[in-house]
């Protein structure tokens, strides 16, 4: 399905996501900053400051829209309401980009406030593949999709979940949004290779890509559980990985994720800044 008349992409930049703590420092300083991220039912209201800041926001910068709750992946018809909401806040912005992630957060009428993860087989990718049609359709744009963090997998599966991705994109034209922390702490927990994982993904539609930090705790074998908390700095395993990701893709639009225990603006503008850095030897690279 092609969406190339909305086919709009972030600058080759680093970029974090927007907080409320630094809007006015943000607007005061401008930075010299590739874009800002927010997370799309965070706007969905029809005005208020939060929408004003936005909008000024927006006037200087590019911006990447960001959803969390359309449940791609559920066992059920997607909410058009939200849907339809979600299209009036992308006419309203008209971002550069817009994601999703490959994840489930709903049962019947109840909202699950996590991204849960999907058996890999035939049934769930024609799922998955529908509901990624009918949101381009309506949206009349390419969305990025989201490899998940996950701390289980199914028996069921009959794919791996680099295959189960590409075939999604092969379907539907959507693009890829690589979360390289969410690859690693996949790894660590369901002990694969990364950096294979990495190399068995469609390169080719990367879009995006985020990092951010994680959090320890054990399972109930004692092993080690890594969870995607974004709530501390990027570790340096993660940073090695997107080191090597560059190798194969090139330059990245690159988000710094941090949605607990935000640091002062100087601290996450410096991760921004770290993030970007590793840009112009990955353009030597490509």
């Amino acid at each position: 399905m092609s969406h190339s008349a909305h086919r709009t992409s972030l600058p080759t930049r680093s970029g974090v996501g927007l907080k409320s703590a630094h809007l006015r420092e943000i607007l005061d300083t401008a930075p010299d900053l590739g874009f800002f991220e927010v997370h799309a039912e965070n706007y969905m209201v029809d005005g208020g400051p939060s929408h004003h800041y936005l909008t000024r926001i927006r006037e200087r910068y590019p911006l990447s829209i960001h959803g969390v709750g359309l449940s791609i992946g559920a066992d059920a018809p997607l909410d058009t309401a939200h849907l339809d909401a979600l299209a009036v806040l992308l006419d309203r912005y008209a971002p550069q980009s817009f994601s999703e992630h490959l994840a489930w957060s709903t049962h019947g009428d109840v909202f699950l406030n996590d991204l849960l993860p999907l058996p890999y087989t035939a049934a769930t990718l024609q799922r998955v593949c529908d509901h990624i049609d009918q949101v381009q359709t309506r949206l009349q744009r390419r969305m990025l999709l989201e490899n998940p963090a996950t701390y289980v997998q199914f028996a069921a599966s009959t794919m791996p979940e680099a295959e189960f991705i590409s075939e999604v994109v092969r379907r539907t034209g959507c693009g890829l949004l690589l979360d390289i922390n969410n690859v690693y702490v996949s790894s660590v927990n369901h002990h694969f290779d990364a950096r294979a994982y990495i190399q068995a993904l469609p390169l080719h539609a990367v879009g995006e890509i985020h990092l951010a930090g994680f959090a320890t705790a054990q399972d109930s074998l004692g092993d080690a559980l890594l969870i995607d908390s974004h709530g501390s700095s990027v570790a340096p395993a993660v940073w090695e990985l997107y080191a090597d990701t560059l190798d194969l893709t090139g330059p990245v639009a690159t988000l710094v994720e941090r949605d607990n225990d935000v640091p002062a603006w100087p601290v996450l503008w410096a991760e921004a800044l770290a993030a970007e850095a590793y840009l112009p030897a990955a353009e030597t690279i490509a």
